[in-house]
């Protein structure tokens, strides 16, 4: 199942849809790593105000990593949606940052 073919929300309802069911909990979870390279690049361009593109590329994909988790777990729950999406992130250690995406599998219906 592509995340194409799978409802999500940020909200607890889905327009055109009727939740049936909540299934639980779901999430997605990926610990990334900048990278050497992109490490020292962004640290340089960290010096200048602006955008520091090596680091939104990382967490980009990132984020769409753990959100393709997201629905991949919440599908093995049973779900053909997920709702209430969230992201969080957070720094561990060592130039790593944890991205996890959460919310509640669901099942829906159309309305």
């Amino acid at each position: 199942m592509t995340t194409t073919e799978f409802l999500a929300s940020t909200t607890f309802e889905v327009p055109g849809y009727r939740v049936e069911r909540t299934l639980g909990i779901a999430w997605g979870i990926i610990v990334r790593s900048v990278g050497v390279v992109r490490g020292v690049t962004g640290g340089l361009k960290a010096l200048r105000q602006g955008e520091v593109s090596e680091y939104t590329s990382v967490v980009d994909a990132a984020r769409h990593t753990a959100f393709e988790r997201l629905v991949a777990h919440a599908h093995e729950l049973g779900g053909n949606a997920v709702v209430g999406v969230r992201f969080d992130s957070s720094d561990i250690g060592n130039g790593l940052s944890e991205i996890v995406a959460y919310g509640t599998a669901a099942v829906v219906t159309s309305a």
